[in-house]
């Protein structure tokens, strides 16, 4: 066990900034909108949300007139920030589909697999470097009443001997690889290659463009930006996720929940071979509080997870991006499981926002007499599903009825979080019982069987 000034010592020089957007060939910024312009689809958000938005909707039809606008950068929040895994599941996991959507399961999963293959069809197209791999997922037991989890997860069920053969770490007790489930990527990367290839079919992207408010005029939408332009749009999708919607009645569907992330100095071949990990899969434990992990192109290991931080009035502040006290958690964890490789620093630390809503996994709508779309509450799983949900927000504002539209999950949203003083001791609580689930066997108290039966729930 490592002393807490070693642990302070292995991250408290490391840069304060994600790894994927400190890079010297990240893109310059695009002009801000600085005159009114007229377009047939404005979108409003420069992620995974709305850059798939905007690259669907040209190939759907090259003539429209697309409009992107990002209040900061491209991939400046959750989309730059995020471990890499890009996964089929479009509802956090089979078992939250099952509960939430059991007849829809078969459905969820085909759609899913249909959407990662997509994904990587249109990196190969467009020729998008992102370091895109598409080795599966370890899930490991680290507990002992983990491993009858594990038996029942499906995948493929590895002994603690044939787990730690493919990550070595003390404290695995056994695994399941789903091997197709799964694609690892640089998610700056995607997300610049993705802007490229829309202005490429005529997408107009402006950065340093923060939309303030929508009004409707007629049969068109007006977007009034804070530097004074207006956006008049026949339709409107939105990709603000974690920020706070522009539809205000949506604005008590989501929460903004901190994650942090740990990024450590490139692995030497010692290292790597006292590790193992030749298969490359992401990682992730099966606690409640839970721990992803994976290498990246170079060979660190990136390590996030674990503490779930949500801030009183749902505030999201560039200020709430470094906590020392999840990094310093999140190191002594890393030490913890792989203890072969103590000596090592880390080399990056952030945190960023979550859109968490109710059900762990994303809901759509549609606002303005259908003229506006959005889609939110990812949960931690929008490097994939946002694709998905940008066709679901295309398919609305087109007024067509298809099989992602008439799914449960798509016609049905989530229960809303109450207002505040009663979100944040309802989340403080649920944290607080997730912890000592985690350190009772698994065993889930009152208040989260509670929740389990009402279908709601706090996870990032």
């Amino acid at each position: 066990m490592l002393s807490p000034q070693a642990l302070r010592d292995s991250w408290s020089g490391a840069a304060p900034v994600p790894f994927w957007l400190d890079r010297a060939d990240r893109p310059v910024p695009r002009p801000a909108l600085d005159t009114s312009v007229s377009t047939d689809l404005a979108v409003v958000g420069g992620g995974f949300s709305g850059l798939w938005t905007a690259l669907l909707s040209k190939e759907r039809d090259p003539s429209r007139q697309v409009v992107l606008m990002e209040a900061d950068r491209i991939a400046s929040a959750a989309t730059g920030r995020n471990g890499g895994f890009c996964a089929v599941s479009l509802t956090h996991g089979e078992a939250n589909g099952r509960a939430r959507f059991p007849g829809e399961l078969g459905v969820l999963d085909r759609l899913g697999r249909r959407n990662l293959d997509e994904i990587e069809a249109t990196i190969n197209r467009y020729r998008i470097a992102c370091d895109f791999e598409r080795p599966g997922t370890l899930a490991v037991a680290t507990q002992p009443y983990q491993v009858k989890q594990l038996a029942a997860a499906g995948g493929e069920l590895l002994s603690q001997q044939q787990v730690r053969a493919q990550v070595n770490s003390p404290t695995y007790l056994a695994g399941v690889w789903h091997r197709d489930d799964t694609a690892l990527l640089d998610p700056a990367k995607l997300a610049w290659g993705l802007a490229k290839a829309a202005e490429s079919l005529g997408v107009r992207i402006a950065e340093h463009t923060r939309v303030a408010r929508i009004e409707r005029d007629g049969q068109q939408l007006r977007l009034h930006t804070q530097l004074g332009a207006v956006v008049t749009a026949r339709t409107v999708a939105l990709g603000t996720n974690a920020f706070p919607s522009l539809v205000r009645r949506m604005r008590w569907h989501t929460v903004p929940v901190y994650d942090y992330v740990l990024v450590t100095e490139p692995l030497t071949p010692r290292q790597l071979g006292a590790v193992g990990w030749r298969n490359r899969q992401g990682l992730a434990d099966l606690g409640n509080q839970f721990h992803y992990y994976r290498l990246t192109e170079d060979n660190r290991i990136l390590w996030g997870g674990y503490d779930a931080i949500y801030h009183f009035g749902r505030k999201i502040r560039p200020s709430y991006d470094q906590r020392a006290a999840t990094f310093q958690r999140l190191a002594g964890h890393f030490f913890a499981t792989f203890p072969q490789l103590e000596g090592i620093r880390f080399s990056h630390r952030w945190g960023g926002a979550i859109d968490t809503c109710a059900r762990f996994c994303a809901f759509y709508g549609t606002a303005f007499a259908g003229r506006a779309a959005y889609a939110a509450g990812y949960t931690g799983l929008g490097v994939g599903a946002a694709r998905f949900g940008a066709n679901v927000m295309l398919d609305r504002l087109a007024g067509e009825s298809t099989e992602r539209t008439e799914l449960t999950m798509v016609q049905r949203k989530p229960l809303p979080f109450p207002p505040e003083p009663l979100a944040y001791l309802g989340i403080q609580f649920t944290r607080w019982s997730l912890d000592r689930a985690d350190h009772n066997h698994g065993k889930r108290n009152a208040w989260l069987r509670t929740l389990d039966r009402l279908g709601v729930g706090f996870d990032s």
